[in-house]
């Protein structure tokens, strides 16, 4: 049960769920809507997870992977990339399913999040199994598919200072549960 994995199989599903958005028909409001419903806890929950479980731990044993400096930078731009996807994922709320600027609104968050998965998979994800052990993988695997699925119908959405996560990462994750 590597973390790494998990996350990838969460990607998958993230993937998977917004291909599932463009198939249904803009009409059927209603499947559209629970899909959507879905998909946001997923992006939600998933966030938040990597930022408790991943980010800490890479921060400490990672060198930066790919095309990415060091472990700091993999994790800043992690973060910034979650507040987009956070930012997005609020932006389709404010549309009314189905509709033109609700489909546009989703397109936008497709776009930003595939972007963020990618760089994840070749930076941080690489980086972490290159340099942390795989037992320390499994027992952050285990933390981190506990606290999905805790929270399988999402969390409160709530943005990080990125540089201020850099700094304490256990600060900053007690200071949003504290909002």
């Amino acid at each position: 049960m590597d973390i790494c994995d998990l996350i990838l199989d969460d990607h998958r599903e993230i993937r998977r769920l917004f291909s599932l958005l463009e198939q249904i028909d803009r009409h059927d409001t209603e499947a559209l809507g629970a899909v959507w419903r879905r998909l946001r806890a997923l992006l939600d929950t998933h966030a938040e997870a990597e930022e408790r479980h991943l980010y800490p731990r890479l921060m400490q044993v990672g060198e930066g992977a790919n095309d990415a400096e060091n472990a700091a930078d993999e994790t800043r731009d992690a973060i910034e990339d979650h507040n987009d996807i956070r930012d997005a994922a609020n932006a389709v709320e404010a549309h009314e399913v189905g509709t033109d600027a609700w489909l546009e609104a989703v397109d936008h968050a497709n776009l930003v999040n595939s972007k963020h998965m990618a760089e994840e998979e070749r930076q941080g994800l690489t980086d972490f199994r290159r340099n942390a052990p795989l037992e320390e993988r499994h027992s952050l695997g285990t933390r981190f598919i506990a606290f999905d699925a805790a929270h399988v119908e999402g969390v409160e959405p709530v943005n990080k200072d990125p540089e201020r996560y850099i700094r304490s990462p256990e600060a900053t994750l007690r200071a949003a549960a504290g909002r």
